[in-house]
């Protein structure tokens, strides 16, 4: 199989009353898999701003992007697909989530905020697996190149 570019995006961590906000990018519930919100971006465009438009599209928060905390990579070598995530700290400057809130995209059906204890109890499935202690641990962190699951 031959590779495509690698795909760079931006994802956000953001911690409100010390829960983490997490979508569901599956469109028509296609998968339980929950993930932080961000994506990737465009030419020309930073990350931070990517991320700020992401999480706003996804999300409906204005945020604050602070440094980051975690670079993820997955991959599906069956389609030739990779990723580099690049997990940046946020504050919400604005906004709170709505369930009326629709992605314009089309990609996020859901959004909830969850406790670290739903994470590492395993009350719902998230990637990457270092998630909790991106989120809730003062290091940067690199997870290794792992395959895609849906």
């Amino acid at each position: 199989m031959t590779y495509r570019p690698h795909r760079i995006a931006a994802r956000a961590l953001i911690l409100h009353e010390d829960r983490l906000l997490l979508v569901n990018a599956y469109p028509g519930g296609q998968s339980d898999l929950w993930c932080a919100p961000g994506g990737g971006a465009d030419p020309g465009q930073s990350l931070p701003e990517a991320l700020i438009r992401e999480v706003m599209e996804e999300t409906g928060l204005s945020i604050a992007v602070g440094p980051p905390a975690l670079i993820n990579e997955f991959h599906d070598p069956d389609r030739g697909f990779h990723q580099i995530d690049l997990f940046f700290r946020c504050t919400i400057t604005g906004g709170a989530l709505d369930p009326r809130w629709v992605d314009p995209e089309g990609v996020v059906t859901d959004r909830h905020f969850f406790s670290r204890s739903d994470l590492e109890l395993g009350r719902i499935r998230f990637k990457p697996d270092s998630l909790p202690a991106a989120a809730w641990g003062d290091a940067a962190l690199y997870d290794p190149l792992e395959r895609i699951v849906r």
